[in-house]
């Protein structure tokens, strides 16, 4: 097999050797050139047509996130950015991963060996799931292609006008554009799936206004009305402790031989929305999550009757800066986890890169946040399994679970645990919409989805069933 050409972009010669080294054990991969800049990598782009770009984030003349944008509109392809770890490079990392970059990587450290290898592994591992999701949609845009060749012409219709030609390729690569026209143009068909034994959905209400479309007022969007709903595609399908109790008393709730957490939030009287909680939503999501993430919160008003609880993998200081990106275009208050936080209705938590989270009961009708330092799970920490095993005792709660766009199945098993308890609804991204579908198509494998649906629709079909 041919390998895969790669264009190398860093304004540091050492980077780029180091890099390119990375990439090259792996036989699948090439360099097929380097840059040292933006304005050079749009060239080379331009010239040698690579399968993959890796991009630095921080260059002169052109940085990597104009140098992004530019690829984006011109010639759509996996980029992978590598960023420093300063507040400057994260900020600048998370609108790279909303502007379309398939991922990141941190810089390794030059004088560490071991951070390198792993650096690299992390790099390959990308790479590969890059042309993966690229070769899958080449096949669904195939059978799509063979699907139309096959079926007769619209024009042989008597009286029915030839329809237009629809575009040609799979899922398009999304080019940097502001959040309302970052949405796909036409949805794929959402599909409903029934548990075995229950009853059909009941029929539609009235149909409400599509995502995406409702007008914002002052610029915060107005609470969203049920969306239309869609035709059903029937389709086969330990308990752990509540450690914490008030508020104050968190930071005392870590087991014996548990890693250190964050100080929690001192005491408080409860906030309004915070007591007598009855409704909970929980989010997981990796590779493609930062943008799967904005059009989730973006189309949720702020009078949401439930608080979201969130994982998206990724290191320890990034999630601070997802969580004030989201925040900034968010009717929801969107903010980064810390231990003790008590939950409220309409608002969005961010799990912080390197701490689990969970959610434990305190009494009273009143939920709070846990971070732990337990060992990684599926080779995470947060992790979404973890998150999603804490609501299995939440049996007073009513429990909605999302899976999105990512690699791997973290998430998966503990949903399943959570459809088999009975929770109220369970939904994943689609194949159509996910950057890598691998976590979502984890869970509809284990059949305990009721709900597969489009990216775009996932934020209208969860509040209809939310109120």
């Amino acid at each position: 097999m041919k390998p895969y050409n790669v264009l190398v972009v860093d304004d540091s010669a050492f980077m780029r050797k180091i890099i390119s080294d990375l990439i090259e054990s792996d036989p699948r991969f090439k360099v097929a050139a380097t840059a040292t800049n933006g304005q050079e990598a749009l060239d080379k782009v331009k010239e040698i047509k690579p399968d993959l770009v890796t991009m630095d984030v921080e260059m002169p003349e052109l940085n990597g996130l104009e140098a992004l944008k530019q690829i984006m509109e011109t010639h759509p392809l996996p980029v992978i950015m590598l960023s420093g770890i300063n507040e400057q490079g994260m900020r600048e990392t998370i609108l790279a991963l909303e502007g379309g970059a398939f991922d990141f990587i941190r810089k390794p450290s030059i004088s560490n060996s071991q951070d390198i290898m792993a650096v690299g592994e992390s790099l390959r591992e990308q790479m590969n799931a890059a042309m993966q999701a690229r070769e899958r949609r080449e096949a669904r845009s195939a059978e799509a292609a063979a699907q139309a060749s096959a079926a007769p012409p619209a024009s042989s219709v008597p009286g029915v006008p030839p329809s237009p030609p629809e575009p040609a390729g799979g899922r398009p690569t999304e080019p940097f554009r502001p959040a309302a026209s970052a949405l796909p143009r036409t949805a794929p068909p959402a599909r409903e799936l029934p548990r075995p034994g229950r009853e059909k959905p009941a029929a539609p209400g009235p149909a409400g206004p599509a995502a995406g479309e409702a007008p914002r007022k002052g610029g915060v969007r107005p609470p969203a009305k049920e969306a239309p709903a869609k035709p059903l595609l029937r389709r086969e399908a330990s308990r752990p402790a509540a450690l914490e109790r008030p508020a104050d008393a968190a930071a005392r709730a870590v087991r014996p031989g548990m890693a250190s957490v964050p100080p929690s939030k001192p005491a408080a009287a409860p906030e309004p929305g915070t007591k007598g909680l009855r409704k909970l939503v929980a989010v997981g999501t990796s590779t493609g999550g930062p943008r799967a993430l904005k059009t989730l919160l973006e189309n949720i008003p702020g009078d949401f009757p439930a608080p979201i609880v969130i994982v998206q993998h990724m290191p320890p200081s990034f999630t601070k800066s997802l969580a004030q990106r989201l925040n900034s275009f968010s009717p929801l208050e969107v903010m980064e986890a810390e231990h003790g936080m008590v939950l409220k209705n309409g608002t969005a938590y961010v799990a912080p890169g390197g701490y689990h989270m969970k959610v434990v009961e305190m009494g009273g009708g009143q939920y709070a946040i846990q971070l732990t330092r337990e060992e990684a799970r599926n080779g995470h920490r947060p992790s979404v399994d973890t998150l999603f095993e804490s609501l299995l005792p939440l049996e007073q709660l009513e429990r909605h679970a999302v899976i999105m766009t990512g690699m791997g199945s973290d998430g998966a098993k503990m949903m399943k645990a959570l459809y088999d308890a009975g929770v109220t609804s369970t939904f994943a991204e689609n194949e159509e919409t996910c950057v890598v579908y691998g976590m979502p198509r984890s869970a509809v494998e284990l059949q305990c989805v009721t709900h597969v649906l489009p990216l775009q629709e996932i934020a209208p079909k969860l509040v209809q069933v939310v109120r």
